[in-house]
């Protein structure tokens, strides 16, 4: 979904560089995809965001920071609100999402590991459930 296009373009010896590295490189163009994927940018940065703010963490540790539950609770209930859905009495943030992970087999998965789909996949679990990250 998030494939580009991209040119070889120009070949740079290490010769160029100064120091000089260990690698050769080259000068690429990428073009975006057109039309681009149907999905909130913004939403996907901040997903992104706090799964790699810990690389190496499960996304089941990663997801129990203070800050970051209290930004989902916020957008949920804003959401919540502007969609006119009430809001369970015994609501907790933090069971919540610690069962949308476990549900969907994120808990154990660590950030360096997944590829874009799960990324994708977990943005619609998310959405799903009504937790947004914008």
């Amino acid at each position: 979904m998030f494939d580009r296009r991209y040119l070889r373009k120009i070949p740079v010896g290490k010769n160029n560089f100064r120091p000089p590295p260990k690698v050769e490189s080259s000068v690429v163009r990428i073009e975006p995809r057109n039309p681009p994927p149907p999905i909130n940018f913004q939403e996907w940065d901040g997903l992104v965001r706090i799964c790699f703010s810990r690389k190496n963490k499960t996304l089941g540790a990663a997801f129990k920071f203070t800050k970051i539950l209290e930004l989902l609770e916020k957008n949920y209930k804003t959401s919540c609100s502007l969609k006119s859905v009430p809001i369970p009495p015994d609501f907790d943030v933090k069971t919540k999402v610690a069962e949308l992970l476990q549900k969907n087999e994120y808990d154990k998965k660590r950030a360096r590991t997944m590829d874009i789909d799960d990324f994708l996949a977990l943005l619609n679990c998310f959405n799903t459930e009504g937790f947004h990250f914008t």
